[in-house]
């Protein structure tokens, strides 16, 4: 890893062939370069919080006189609720899946002597553009080293000082490992986005972490593939049979764990039958969380008749656009529905295709919600929040996409892997298979991986 003084084109050109030797290291070479990144990082701790609380000093003001939103502030910290031991600990989790390169996913008898495989493979370059969250620097050089690719990492310049700390750590670890110095670009130099974003020939898949605006930007502006999302507008479908008590607990955590995450939900529709008997459990502890509940005119009504006095202020009458609104604080729109069809039609046309979750005691219900919604994610009687790589057990996570190629959902090490086909053969030929007589035809038979 190195913080490239480089042209964009020079460092992609030498990401591109730093990629061809680290996808065939072995296994245990890219083991080993995780233990030295995890076990460096450890021990500057403090020296990489010391630059972190300099760069969150300055994005504070920065916040406080209106140039940055108070969400992009929070994903700065490093040292919130634990996200630093998260981030070593994902390195380690990484380190310990099993190796993603070179698995068989199919093997054909074409004929005899003549067979096919595909076999997993990486990407390539990988060029991850990332607003205000340092961490990601640890987890994309982790998914890049343990699946062979190769990555140019852009960060904002509201996180120098922590990009500078972390990226320099890591760099004097991979100098003593096997992973080409090349394999992991860092570049610094400001206003490169546009260059890099030029560079289809050398870099193969974009991946954006940050705004909606970043990521919109990216998606319109390359020609390369973008893995990732815009929004992260999730919903909550409350029917009128979900535990009352359990229902509270889900919607608290899926608002309130961390309102600024993209999994966080942003929308709860009810339906109109729950009204005056399960959303008010609901919403006192909402409320009681410190939520603002933006409502529509059913759902005012019922709160308003239910809460108690000390919570009604808290219950705001929406305007149409909280229903299409990514929050990211604590405001929560509610909006009022008839029946579970209405639900799914709101969610797919006002969604992002992120996660979304039904609240509900009958299976049957629960399972066409789930099939009918068309999203990455759809959960029932859990938690938005449990969108998560290393909550799926895939790991640390490149990012969450709602693409529908590729990869979707939270994107570990398989994301990263794209597949080959390999023919062994012995001197064959295409021209002695045919349909004409004297003609060979192909066996295709199946074989066992």
């Amino acid at each position: 890893m190195s913080l490239s003084n480089s042209t964009p084109l020079e460092a992609a050109q030498a990401a591109k062939e730093a990629s061809h030797v680290l996808a065939v290291l072995p296994t245990s070479a890219r083991n080993d370069a995780l233990t030295a990144v995890h076990s460096a990082l450890d021990a500057a701790r403090d020296e990489i919080l010391a630059a972190n609380a300099r760069d969150l000093e300055a994005a504070r003001q920065a916040a406080a006189d209106g140039y940055l939103s108070q969400s992009l502030v929070s994903r700065l910290d490093l040292g919130r609720k634990g996200k630093w031991e998260d981030m070593l600990r994902g390195i380690l989790d990484v380190r310990d899946l099993e190796d993603p390169v070179g698995k068989v996913t199919l093997r054909t008898k074409l004929d005899d002597g003549l067979e096919l495989e595909r076999v997993t493979c990486p990407i390539g370059v990988l060029l991850i553009i990332f607003e205000a969250r340092p961490e990601v620097i640890a987890n994309i050089a982790s998914l890049a080293i343990k699946s062979g690719n190769a990555a140019i990492l852009k960060g904002g310049k509201e996180s120098t000082e922590s990009f500078i700390a972390i990226s320099t750590i890591i760099s004097a670890a991979l100098e003593k490992t096997l992973v080409p110095n090349a394999a992991i670009q860092l570049v610094t130099t400001r206003d490169v986005i546009p260059e890099l974003l030029a560079l289809d020939q050398h870099i193969d898949l974009a991946i954006p972490r940050g705004s909606n605006e970043l990521v919109r930007y990216i998606k319109s502006n390359t020609k390369i593939p973008v893995l990732g999302h815009a929004d992260g507008l999730c919903h909550v479908y409350l029917e009128q049979s979900a535990d009352p008590a359990m229902a509270a607990d889900v919607l608290v955590d899926s608002k309130t764990s961390y309102p600024a995450a993209c999994n966080s939900v942003e929308t709860l529709l009810v339906q109109s039958s729950a009204l005056e008997t399960v959303l008010p459990v609901a919403a006192k502890a909402l409320v009681a969380a410190g939520v603002e509940l933006r409502c529509d005119e059913r759902s005012a009504a019922a709160l308003r008749a239910t809460l108690p006095a000390d919570h009604l202020a808290a219950v705001v009458d929406a305007r149409p656009v909280d229903f299409d609104s990514e929050h990211l604080s604590l405001v929560l729109g509610v909006k009022t529905v008839d029946s579970a069809e209405e639900a799914i039609r709101h969610v797919n046309a006002h969604g992002s295709h992120h996660t979304d979750v039904v609240l509900t005691s009958s299976p049957e219900l629960a399972e066409r919600f789930m099939s009918a919604v068309d999203s990455a994610g759809v959960f029932w009687n859990a938690s938005t929040r449990m969108a998560d790589g290393m909550r799926y057990g895939f790991g640390t996570e490149v990012g969450i996409s709602t693409n529908k190629i590729h990869a979707r959902g939270p994107v570990g090490l398989e994301g990263l892997m794209i597949y080959k086909y390999k023919i062994r053969g012995a001197g064959h030929v295409t021209a002695v298979y045919g349909e004409g007589e004297g003609k060979k035809r192909f066996k295709h038979e199946r074989m066992p991986l």
